[in-house]
């Protein structure tokens, strides 16, 4: 079989070509705070992250290097963006493609090590751009749909919500405007409880593939309070 040549004459492998690495920003919320599993590497602390290896597809590489690298398995991560600046690694030409999940914190190991995601980082490489961007991405899932990482359980009050959204938000959101934006995601479990104490409060399960309340726009009121 004929090896390709391109018009000037040349076969792919006398390109230059750049290493190719996959970096996953998992997110999670740990007593209260909105944040980001990190590594230690003797070039730093960052992002769970490996170079690709022959045969190997990019979910395949990004569940290997979290697996190997920080203990964790059986997330469900997507693709964020290709980060490609010539020298955003000093080791070398390194294209990373970044990848995002998000987690409820009780399945990932007890030792995990975890940052703020929103505060000064000051990962290796840029890695802090790579969280920013995810934190980015989960708002806006969070936006269209209800707690689509499931961070809460199955049956949860509207304060749990609340609280779980102004985490993912950084902002703090009045009450009466956040009920209306997600009473029509809900749907009511007829069950009550007192564990945070006071009244009973009512319970709310999840309604399927429900998009949320267009109207007063979470993301339009986190900016108004930054």
């Amino acid at each position: 079989m004929t090896s390709y040549v391109d018009r000037q004459g040349k076969r792919l492998d006398e390109y230059p070509r750049p290493s190719v690495a996959v970096d996953i920003a998992v997110l999670t919320v740990d007593a209260g705070c909105l944040s980001v599993v990190v590594v230690s590497s003797r070039h730093g602390d960052g992002l769970p992250g490996t170079f690709i290896h022959q045969g190997e597809t990019l979910a395949v590489a990004a569940g290997r290097a979290l697996a190997e690298k920080a203990g964790i398995s059986g997330l469900d991560f997507h693709q964020l963006a290709v980060f490609d600046e010539p020298d955003r690694d000093p080791r070398g030409w390194v294209l990373s493609v970044a990848h995002s999940a998000v987690v409820r914190r009780d399945r990932l190991p007890d030792d995990v090590q975890l940052r703020p995601a929103r505060s000064s980082r000051s990962l290796v490489f840029d890695h802090d751009a790579i969280v920013g961007l995810a934190v980015a991405d989960l708002e806006q899932r969070y936006e269209e749909q209800l707690d689509p990482g499931h961070l809460l359980d199955a049956e949860f009050t509207l304060l749990d919500l609340r609280r779980l959204y102004e985490t993912i938000y950084g902002f703090e959101i009045e009450k009466d405007t956040f009920r209306r934006r997600v009473i029509g995601s809900l749907v009511e479990t007829g069950r009550t409880t007192t564990a945070g104490g006071g009244r009973p409060a009512q319970l709310f399960g999840r309604r399927r593939d429900v998009k949320m309340n267009a109207h007063a726009r979470l993301q339009h009121l986190a900016a108004k309070g930054r």
